[in-house]
């Protein structure tokens, strides 16, 4: 038995996951009754990297901070450009999909148990409030704005203790990548379950009803993440960007799709951002806070379903509103939660620009939901992989201008992975 375990786990963890993702098919397709026994690896899966994301983050965070020597340079400055840019881009690549293959919704009811912003300022407010969270309250509820803060200020205050201190710190954040290791090595069991729940409980019927919407959807998440960003690479690395582009889709891509929680793939972004060895100073803050600000899914999912409303409703909509529809779809994108439908519930602060009442924007919102089994795992993919993307372009740009093109050779090892 123990053989057939090691030799299990010295398959890629890409190829386990697809058997993973095979299984969970055919136990879908010929046991569906047995939908406790499956499903619950699914659960459990998703809830062991939720439970271990917020104390990974934190301890990483301290020690990265702890014993970062002054006057090193980190490029969290670039990596934040970087997330703007993608997240304003995919909103506008939204808006111009929208324009060229326009939607008219069957509107639905079903969302009304929810509640969703009133405007920018107040998830804006909300955003400023989750920094200065209780730190206790902040690892509880995977507040990972506040549980950054607080390893922030965690670290810089221990810049001072003494090395047994530091080291003792490191030790911890050692153990901790270890779980991590542990639980992601039970990825293809839990996304067999992931799988198997999701063609079970929701199957693919209903959402042949809204085929055009979800093609429009999909269609922009994968021209961002295979022309959008690949540019964008491109532009700061000059390197071609597609043996990056694929290895972060194959090895972050997947996981985000079946967990539809960014926040629950942190570890596995962590996980490849060291295989891609990485400055840890700056992955360690760079991946976290991308779960939490970098949204590109989100804004395609704003602006589309925004504009099918208008269409829905007959609205004209003039180029300069477009355009601001595009930043308040990155604004608010940036606001939304990093779990399943967080993005659903800033639809209706999207649809306030063109006067659309909110008892219909919540019918829209219903809509998200039903068609969420698509749109939030492609959403989830495309914003949880490129959080690794833009850390790993920051840095090799950097290298660059740097002129250290061996360097810079060495570190684009993943074409030979």
């Amino acid at each position: 038995m123990k053989k057939l375990v090691n030799k299990w786990n010295q398959i890629s963890l890409v190829k386990r996951i697809v058997v993973g993702i095979i299984a969970g098919l055919i136990l879908a397709l010929t046991v569906p009754k047995a939908a406790s026994g499956v499903s619950i690896f699914g659960s459990l899966f998703v809830g062991a990297l939720k439970a271990v994301a917020p104390i990974l983050v934190l301890f990483l965070v301290m020690h990265a901070i702890a014993v970062h020597k002054s006057g090193t340079k980190t490029n969290m400055k670039s990596i934040l450009g970087l997330y703007a840019i993608g997240t304003f881009l995919a909103g506008a690549v939204a808006v111009a999909a929208s324009f060229i293959f326009p939607v008219t919704l069957t509107l639905t009811t079903g969302a009304e148990d929810v509640s969703p912003p009133e405007g920018i300022v107040e998830v804006l407010k909300t955003l400023l409030f989750n920094l200065v969270s209780n730190p206790i309250d902040a690892l509880v509820n995977a507040n990972y704005l506040g549980i950054l803060m607080w390893a922030v200020v965690l670290g810089i205050a221990l810049k001072q203790a003494n090395q047994h201190t530091k080291d003792m710190l490191g030790s911890f954040s050692d153990a901790i990548t270890k779980v991590v290791q542990w639980v992601i090595n039970l990825a293809p069991l839990g996304i067999m379950g992931l799988v198997f729940d999701a063609i079970v409980t929701t199957g693919l019927s209903a959402l042949l009803v809204y085929g055009r919407l979800i093609l429009i959807l999909v269609g922009c998440m994968l021209f961002i993440a295979l022309v959008v960003n690949p540019l964008i690479v491109y532009v700061y690395t000059r390197k071609n960007p597609y043996p990056l582009v694929l290895m972060v889709l194959r090895e972050s891509g997947i996981t985000a799709f079946f967990t539809r929680s960014s926040a629950a793939n942190i570890p596995v972004n962590m996980k490849l951002a060291e295989k891609l060895d990485l400055d840890e100073d700056t992955y360690a803050v760079s991946i976290p806070l991308g779960a939490t600000i970098n949204m590109a899914g989100a804004a395609v999912t704003i602006a589309v379903l925004t504009l099918a409303t208008v269409h829905t409703l007959g609205i004209e909509v003039d180029f300069l509103t477009s355009i601001m529809l595009s930043v308040v779809a990155a604004i608010s994108a940036a606001g939304a939660s990093g779990v399943a439908g967080g993005s659903l519930l800033l639809i209706p602060l999207a649809c306030s620009l063109f006067g659309v009442p909110n008892d219909i924007a919540m019918q829209v919102v219903g809509v998200g939901f039903i068609i969420g089994v698509i749109q939030d795992s492609c959403e989830t993919a495309l914003n949880s992989s490129s959080d690794v993307l833009f850390t790993a372009t920051a840095e090799y740009a950097k290298e660059r201008k740097e002129g250290k093109e061996s360097s810079m050779q060495s570190s684009w090892k993943f074409q030979k992975m």
